[in-house]
């Protein structure tokens, strides 16, 4: 069985610019983006949007269409799972001082191109390009 994630690639605009918003993983501390198990009647665009908040403290403008997507294994009732995530472009309008996972992640403002060099997962890599392409 196939479990889906959603996640958000928050993203901002300076000057002509694109920049992306990444933040740590909690265990790992890897450069990432914020994602998570569905919401129950919620869209996942809802659910990309809560997840950014969450994880990132930041809310904005989640598209319509996924940027990317890739695999992921994670435990879900003690079992090792194996998660499809799909990742959806989010603009980010505004910045919280404070949210819920403060404490337990670190977030960064990066250029597309720094991004693709910390992140560690090729899928996540796929949807800052395909982002920056959008643009």
């Amino acid at each position: 069985m196939k479990f889906k994630q959603f996640g958000a690639l928050p993203f901002r605009m300076r000057e002509n610019d694109v920049e992306i918003l990444l933040i740590t993983t909690r265990k790992k501390r890897r450069w990432s983006v914020p994602k998570g198990w569905p919401i129950r009647d919620t869209t996942p665009q809802q659910t990309a949007a809560i997840e950014a908040y969450e994880e990132a403290g930041v809310r904005g403008a989640v598209g319509k269409k996924k940027v990317g997507r890739f695999s992921k294994r994670r435990v879900k009732n003690k079992q090792s799972v194996t998660c499809d995530v799909q990742i959806f472009p989010m603009e980010v309008k505004q910045r919280q001082a404070n949210w819920p996972e403060k404490q337990q992640r670190d977030r960064i403002w990066v250029a597309p191109r720094k991004a693709i060099r910390m992140v560690r997962k090729a899928g996540i890599r796929r949807a800052i390009r395909n982002l920056e392409n959008r643009q």
